[in-house]
């Protein structure tokens, strides 16, 4: 919640969900943060910012920066459902779903009333400051609210004692909501949310990695990264025939992902500028229905069109050359699904959700001087089936069988260029859709005074789109690599977490996670890749007053 999130002091809005069940943060550079969920992450997990796709058709399936560019600052609470999603959501939905949602002014009831808050944050190990300053206004039926946000973070000491090069970046954000009740019935919200990383190194690409004796990169920074977005949302709580309530959103995107590089050795700079701006629909409702049903229905539609070029400049002689763009330029991609997820309350006990989705998402690439051009068009039918029984009041039996899909992007098909590791991407367009399918199963408890969860899953995922080596090397010593569908991935996990009260100003926490990914490729099985370890947490929590508390933890 808000309170959490508060005291939590982020970074960004991944250190949220660090030692959380089944939750894992990576982090490669600094300013950046992925969550993994059930052994997957990038595009195989989908993030939402207030019901809108974080995730575009430039997201990587590998760990990636975008995240970052949502203001932790401004969130009132972070979401995550574990396991296939793609009923209500679509493609990406596969090993969960990360909503993120900012805080919504309250009306007032008695007059305008009018607030404000400043908040600062110091940290010692890297010498960061993030400073906070935020204004409210509301009466009856109007209320608006807006921040803004500002980091500096300097480079970071470790445990012992030495100062890691290349850590440092400065982040700014800025957020407005208006919030207004239009008439009985009916309430709309308008919102623009902004952020970005001026000037941001990668840290695995500027130092050496395991088995180097000198970096991939002399010159590597994100420069830089942003986010822009609005959003326009109308809910309507009068029932009619075919909702008891109901919400549209349009929301209008863009991600800049700019980039400056140079490999080590080389005289040859690159100016890269990445662009994609994403337009989304969507409707959903709710209805009533008889002998206990609930069913919720809607459809949605992004459209993304993707922006990219890159100059090389020698460095030396200062000659300007083009250079093919990282995504072919003005490649598009549009997601159209139709849903509908009936929740029925079978008995006192049994609680059954069923829901079923079928999906289009049409991918193109413009022809260039190599290709015609590519059109890709992926359909799928997706769905999920859980079940809830209530052993006590308060004890349930939770099970789950859930199908995913992710759809090719322009990333998988169309990326050109340099790549960590020392590798060099060409592209791939004949990749068809990844699948999973997971079944989990487990018990959560809710006490007056202990609250927790164990949860076993498996997952078999299909198709996995994997970044293989073509035998070929570029002049400058990387390795070629393509997306190719070469993999199958099976995953197993456990889930843990306890929360319990001493007494009432005395509480503690206690959560671990285990996965293990077995990856064929070629008939070769070996661990999978990007697994985290056994992770977790453990904490104690004294409420010394209202307005004070004290928090130890491992």
């Amino acid at each position: 919640g808000l309170e959490a999130i508060r005291n939590a002091s982020p970074q960004t809005v991944m250190d949220l969900l660090r030692s959380r069940p089944g939750t894992y943060v990576q982090q490669t550079t600094p300013g950046q943060g992925v969550v993994i969920v059930r052994g997957l992450k990038g595009s195989e997990v989908l993030q939402l910012v207030d019901g809108f796709r974080l995730n575009n058709a430039i997201f990587r399936n590998a760990p990636n920066q975008y995240v970052a560019l949502v203001d932790s600052q401004m969130l009132r609470q972070v979401e995550v459902v574990r396991g296939p999603m793609s009923a209500l959501h679509g493609s990406d939905a596969m090993g969960g779903v990360v909503q993120m949602l900012s805080e919504e002014p309250a009306f007032a009831s008695d007059g305008w009333t009018v607030g404000g808050r400043v908040r600062t944050i110091y940290g010692s190990a890297d010498d960061s400051t993030l400073s906070r300053l935020e204004a409210s206004a509301a009466d009856e039926g109007v209320a608006l609210s807006g921040g803004g946000t500002y980091q500096s973070v300097g480079e970071r000491r470790i445990g012992g004692g030495e100062t890691l090069p290349y850590t440092s970046y400065s982040q700014r954000a800025a957020d407005f909501k208006l919030r207004a009740a239009v008439a009985p019935g009916h309430e709309i919200t308008a919102q623009v949310q902004y952020a970005e990383q001026p000037k941001t190194p990668r840290y695995d690409e500027l130092t050496p990695g395991f088995g180097q004796t000198q970096p991939t990169s002399a010159v590597f920074w994100f420069e830089p990264q942003r986010r822009d977005f609005a959003q326009l949302v109308w809910r309507g709580t009068n029932a009619t025939a075919l909702w008891d309530n109901a919400e549209v959103h349009a929301g209008w995107q863009i991600l800049q992902d700019d980039r400056r590089t140079r490999d080590f050795g080389s005289l040859n700079l690159d100016r890269e500028e990445n662009r994609d701006t994403t337009l989304g629909l969507t409707f959903q409702a709710g209805k009533r229905l008889v002998d206990g049903h609930f069913l919720t229905w809607g459809l949605d539609y992004y459209g993304d069109t993707v922006d990219s070029s890159r100059v090389r400049t020698n460095i030396v002689t200062g000659v300007e050359t083009p250079r093919p763009p990282r995504f072919p330029d003005g490649s598009t991609m549009t997601q159209l699904g139709v849903f509908a997820v009936d929740d029925w309350k079978a008995s006192d006990r049994l609680d059954v959700i069923f829901g079923l989705r079928w999906s289009d998402v049409a991918t193109e690439l413009p022809p260039n001087g190599a290709s015609a051009g590519v059109e890709v068009d992926d359909r799928d039918v997706s769905g999920n089936l859980s079940v809830a029984y209530a052993l006590r009041n308060d004890l349930r039996l939770v099970a789950n069988l859930g199908r995913g899909f992710r759809a090719p992007n322009v990333f998988d098909l169309g990326t050109f260029g340099d790549r960590p590791g020392n590798r060099f991407n060409i592209p791939n367009p004949d990749l068809q859709s990844e699948t999973v399918t997971t079944v989990d199963a487990g018990l959560k408890f809710d006490g007056a005074r202990l609250q927790g969860e164990i949860v076993g899953y498996v997952s078999r995922y299909s198709d996995k789109i994997t970044s293989v080596l073509t035998g070929e090397v570029t002049p400058s010593g990387r390795l070629e690599v393509q997306n190719r569908n070469a993999s199958q991935l099976d995953l197993v996990g456990i889930e843990a977490g306890l929360r319990g009260q001493f007494r009432d100003d005395f509480e503690w926490y206690a959560s671990t996670t285990w996965t293990r990914g077995d990856e064929t490729v070629a008939g070769v099985e070996t661990p999978a890749d990007r697994i985290p370890p056994i992770f977790g947490a453990a904490g104690l929590v004294w409420h010394a007053t209202t307005q004070f508390d004290v928090e130890g933890y491992l």
